[in-house]
């Protein structure tokens, strides 16, 4: 596990060549199978979540660019990229992580979810949000001086 060894967070991710993308997703992988053999857990959902969870946070530059999942079963592999690799052990245990996304456990978990059906409606949610704080900050000196 050389290079998933070298990743504690998605810009280490994004440090590494396109090139190595294959071997890390093998590596990352081999981690979640290893993690799940141990703790159980959601094994097919991440084992399929592995090359679109790289690829998302080497693309975009989380956690400021959000990502919103919609099933939390399929997190795995993004808590390991997002630095709890070392605490995989503790899935699903008493104090350890979540087996789904949590505000609480790591910044790049935009919202808490578990089963599928609410990523629109959070998304929207974020969106909306966004707009009426860009909106407040542009346009409360306005405000302030229209009284």
């Amino acid at each position: 596990m050389n290079l998933l060894n070298q990743i504690n967070s998605p810009a280490d991710l994004r440090g590494l060549a396109r090139a190595q993308l294959p071997e890390l997703a093998d590596e990352l992988r081999e981690h979640v199978l290893q993690s799940v053999s141990k703790t159980g857990g959601h094994l097919s959902s991440n084992l399929g979540t592995v090359e679109l969870t790289i690829a998302l946070h080497y693309v975009f530059n989380t956690p400021e660019d959000r990502l919103v999942w919609d099933v939390g079963h399929q997190t795995y592999p993004h808590k390991i990229l997002t630095g709890r690799r070392d605490q995989m052990h503790t899935l699903r245990q008493l104090g350890g992580i979540s087996g789904f996304p949590r505000r609480d456990e790591s910044e790049y978990d935009t919202f808490g979810t578990a089963h599928s059906s609410t990523s629109i409606s959070a998304a929207l949610g974020m969106a909306i949000g966004a707009k009426i704080r860009v909106w407040r900050v542009t346009a409360w000196p306005l405000l302030v001086m229209a009284r």
